[in-house]
């Protein structure tokens, strides 16, 4: 990994290539393999996997979310061509593969966001259909404009922690 204290998450990004998205560790190591477990308190209808007060992530992995720090790393992935500071959010190639309609593979159509539509517009308490629809608004709609507003707005999003689990 890029540092001893990050992780790395075999994600799908733009026309479906797979990257190693870099983020700093938040969850016990075996967090993956407990996933299993715990599918059945999935609070996501729809493909991905979420859950208010996850087992797996450790006490300074709960402030690194809250403060969003745990996304730094990922300007690496900025640098390296793989992400974007704006853009969907690039999801797990377990999520990705777990999609049932063409509409929303869409999103794979421009490169995954470290920020996007989802955050600015209520992170983690949006509905899986709600953010798959910002992700289209974003495509539809996208102008340097419209990153320099998310950009703008995601900052006193992070800074209230509103929404981030």
């Amino acid at each position: 990994t890029l540092f001893p204290y990050t992780t790395l998450f075999r994600s799908v990004g733009y026309k479906k290539r797979r990257f190693r998205m870099y983020k700093f560790r938040t969850m016990k190591k075996d967090a993956e393999r407990l996933q299993e477990a715990l599918e059945g308190l999935n609070e996501v209808k729809g493909p991905v996997f979420k859950i208010n007060n996850d087992p797996r992530i450790t006490k300074a992995g709960k402030i690194l979310r809250k403060t969003s720090i745990d996304e730094l790393p990922q300007l690496v992935n900025v640098l390296k061509g793989d992400m974007s500071l704006v853009g969907p959010r690039p999801l797990p190639l377990r999520d990705y593969r777990r999609f049932k309609k063409n509409w929303q593979k869409r999103r794979v159509s421009v490169k995954p966001g470290i920020t996007g539509l989802w955050q600015v517009c209520g992170r983690n308490d949006l509905s899986f259909d709600r953010w798959i629809e910002l992700d289209m608004e974003y495509i539809d709609h996208w102008s340097l404009f419209l990153d320099f507003k998310i950009l703008m707005k995601t900052i006193p999003v992070v800074l209230s922690g509103k929404g981030a689990m």
